[in-house]
């Protein structure tokens, strides 16, 4: 039997705008430029002054001088939601409002311009340098299929349990038809192993530093340091060091030695490379200080000049003047097609200035709240324990919109680059009040620096030590910071 409810229900709908506000808001200048590209293209009715007449000319809107028959009917999606008033725009003259706002700092001020890198990828390095090996068609094809398993951190890795050289072997044979053996595999790999950087093409850890060391000067330290990885690895991964001088036959001092030589070489030869194509830093905010006081603007590339499209205003202008019971039927979709990419386009040069406004004034809240650090030259011991909820309740925001700000932003400053979630920390209570737990970690890595090699610290003593400079933490705390800043347990940071 069917039956009729009514419900109350209360329910939160975000506008497509609103939307779009918050996805710009995340987006960090870096990626800032090609999003206003993409609008540009996008919309005709917005405009980069910068550009020069003829390009101006260029990019009109070419469905205007279509057939009338031609013009779209269906109205654009981003010009679907909350109503902007283009006549209220028009009455201040503002087709010529612009995006940029101030940016701190004098007026005659250069723009800050951060160099774009471009850097090569891994894979394209190495297929580079397979294309100047003399190879033939057929193993350049093994060889592209091998750059292509090699992962960011450089090796070549099976899944699971499978040797990777035999699930290439396999693949070749029945994906692409190639016909090959595992030695014409092995023979290939070990000439992409020879390219830079050094080790790449490992298929596990122990490969990796012997390539390294196959290219290094065959000091007795350097042949001491390939017998221990060849023969001895798991001992060395366990530090048994009396197990190694025992088996090798040689003094603390020579085995010191050739452990250093391992220490030296790089356990990810790839991560380099992956690092300056997908982590190049373009700060968001440049932080100067000047007789105690700060200065914060924004970097240029966030404060775009754009404006409305004269054309468009002018378009706007001369088909709203007909009478509305005289237009033609054409005339009319002109007119909406026209308001409805103005309406875009204002919409987006006011959710610029809206990010522009949201930057500054979460990066100002910021450095009030952590002067002391900035004042101190980058101070670690005067950071002030903070959280998001803090800033937001500053700044009169959600936590959210918070942390869209802070998630991939940086700030420069005269003593580093530093994303903005270095300055959100935990607090910890001491005698003398709350710190910031970056104070804590300072003061452990202080610690264990200073502890002998010989006889590394357990997180108990570290716990007890730090309780008597003040900060009373418990072990498994302990354990958690040493992990967060990668420090390994005592037994792995025993030395000779």
């Amino acid at each position: 039997m069917l039956r009729q409810n009514q419900q109350l229900k209360i329910s939160q709908k975000i506008s497509p705008q609103q939307i779009q506000f918050i996805k710009l808001l995340q987006v960090p200048t870096a990626s800032l430029e090609q999003r206003i590209k993409e609008e540009l293209e996008k919309n005709p009715a917005l405009e980069d002054p910068q550009m020069t007449y003829e390009e101006e000319a260029k990019n009109e809107y070419e469905d205007l001088d279509k057939p009338e028959e031609e013009l779209p009917k269906d109205e654009p999606e981003d010009a679907v939601g909350q109503e902007i008033s283009i006549d209220d725009y028009l009455a201040q003259d503002s087709y010529d409002y612009r995006t940029r706002l101030p940016q701190g700092g004098d007026d005659d001020e250069d723009d800050y311009e951060a160099p774009i890198v471009q850097p090569t990828s891994l894979y394209d390095s190495l297929t580079d340098q397979l294309h100047m090996v003399n190879l033939s068609e057929k193993d350049r094809q093994i060889g592209e299929h091998i750059i292509g398993n090699i992962d960011e951190d450089g090796y070549l890795r099976g899944r699971g349990n499978v040797d990777p050289v035999k699930a290439i072997v396999n693949y070749l044979a029945f994906s692409m038809n190639i016909m090959t053996t595992y030695d014409a595999v092995l023979e290939v790999l070990a000439k992409i192993q020879n390219f830079d950087p050094p080790g790449v093409g490992a298929r596990d850890l122990r490969e990796c530093l012997l390539l390294q060391l196959v290219r290094k000067e065959q000091t007795p330290e350097v042949e001491l340091a390939t017998a221990v990885l060849d023969r001895y690895f798991e001992e060395f991964t366990k530090k048994h060091y009396d197990k190694l001088r025992s088996r090798l036959g040689v003094s603390e001092a020579e085995l010191s030695d050739a452990i250093g030589a391992i220490k030296k070489l790089n356990p990810k030869p790839g991560e380099a490379q992956a690092t300056n194509v997908n982590d190049t830093i373009i700060p968001d905010f440049i932080l100067t200080t000047e007789n105690d006081k700060i200065n914060i603007r924004l970097n240029s590339r966030n404060a775009p000049d754009l404006k409305l499209s004269r054309n468009y205003v002018n378009m706007y202008k001369e088909y709203r003047g007909i009478e509305k019971n005289k237009r033609k039927a054409s005339e009319k979709e002109t007119l909406d097609f026209v308001k409805a990419r103005l309406d875009a386009a204002q919409w987006f040069i006011e959710a610029i200035r809206q990010r522009q406004h949201t930057l500054l004034n979460t990066m100002n809240t910021i450095a009030e709240k952590q002067e002391g650090f900035f004042l101190a030259g980058g101070d670690d011991r005067k950071l002030r324990p903070m959280i998001l909820k803090d800033v937001a309740d500053e700044i009169g925001m959600d936590i959210s919109t918070v942390s869209r700000v802070a998630n991939k932003k940086y700030v420069e400053t005269e003593f580093g680059i530093y994303p903005l979630r270095f300055f959100f920390t935990e607090g910890i209570e001491t005698e003398d009040g709350m710190v910031s737990n970056r104070e804590v970690k300072r003061a452990l890595k202080e610690i264990i620096d200073e502890e002998s090699k010989r006889k590394p610290l357990s997180d108990d003593k570290i716990a007890a030590m730090l309780k008597e400079k003040g900060y009373a933490i418990a072990r498994r705390t302990v354990a958690k910071y040493r992990e967060q800043m990668d420090i390994p347990v005592a037994r792995l940071r025993k030395e000779i």
